[in-house]
């Protein structure tokens, strides 16, 4: 089924539930930029991922196949939209703020990501990019820095030296040089993305949600941590790590396994 999550009048985020994936499409028309408006929409798309415990991953993309999306959309900013605007509480395009996220984002990169578009790449767990894709910080080009993120996060994902490059020249990096680096999971002719992206998320899904959640709560409390500090974390005890010793899908797993069958998750 299809829905469009919209604030105001609003229609530029449509959502498709298949099966536990919540799939989050950006659709404006000609270059899928990012006003405040649309970045609240975009929250609320995240937000119903995040809520809905019948919902295991998410898929973002965007319509077409010219542009993942072009970022900030330029045409607001001439006409007085300020870079401190109200891009509510997920921060720019919804989710590169927003921290308490504890199920998978996949983004599956249609065309090219620019700016505050590569931004909101970066804010997703794993990419798949089509292979004609690109993707580039171009905020000094424009005077801007790239503050929604992806300063911050770039070189966490690829070797600092090209991550610095990219920032201070705003070059374009096509989806073969992303895969090369790893920031991409998967480079694949436009007809298969989505397919690609729902294979992983299928494969998310056949693990149990608790893990999962644990996963992504451990690898965001220890980022930048020695591996010392990073046990020293867990010793201290977090949420999500905490429920899976005494849930009852750490029982189901070792009986599925026992007994040769898929297991059935509660998510308990």
């Amino acid at each position: 089924m299809t829905e469009a999550a919209t604030t105001g009048a609003h229609q530029d985020v449509r959502t498709e539930v298949d099966g536990q994936v919540l799939i989050i499409t950006l659709d404006r028309p000609k270059a899928n930029a990012v006003d405040a408006p649309t970045s609240r929409a975009m929250y609320q798309a995240f937000a119903r991922l995040r809520d809905d415990p019948q919902l295991r991953v998410g898929i973002l993309t965007g319509a077409g196949e010219r542009f993942f999306s072009a970022g900030w959309d330029l045409k607001a900013a001439a006409a007085g939209e300020p870079t401190d605007a109200d891009w509510g509480p997920g921060g720019f395009a919804g989710v590169t703020e927003m921290f308490d996220l504890d199920k998978p984002l996949i983004a599956a990169v249609n065309g090219m990501a620019m700016g505050g578009g590569f931004e909101l790449a970066l804010a997703a767990d794993l990419i798949v990019a089509a292979d004609h894709a690109e993707m580039a910080l171009t905020e000094a080009r424009l005077g801007l820095v790239a503050d929604a993120g992806g300063l911050l996060r770039i070189p966490r994902r690829i070797p600092r030296a090209v991550a610095v490059e990219l920032l201070l020249t705003g070059r374009r990096m096509g989806a073969a040089e992303a895969g090369r680096w790893g920031l991409a999971n998967a480079v694949v002719p436009q007809d298969q993305l989505m397919a690609t992206a729902k294979d992983l998320a299928t494969q998310i899904c056949a693990c149990a949600p608790l893990s999962v959640a644990a996963v992504l709560e451990i690898l965001r409390e220890t980022e930048g941590a020695s591996v010392p500090e990073g046990f020293a974390t867990l010793r201290r005890g977090l949420p999500a790590h905490a429920r899976i010793g005494t849930s009852q899908d750490a029982k189901e797993g070792a009986r599925a396994f026992v007994e040769g069958r898929p297991p059935r998750w509660t998510g308990r």
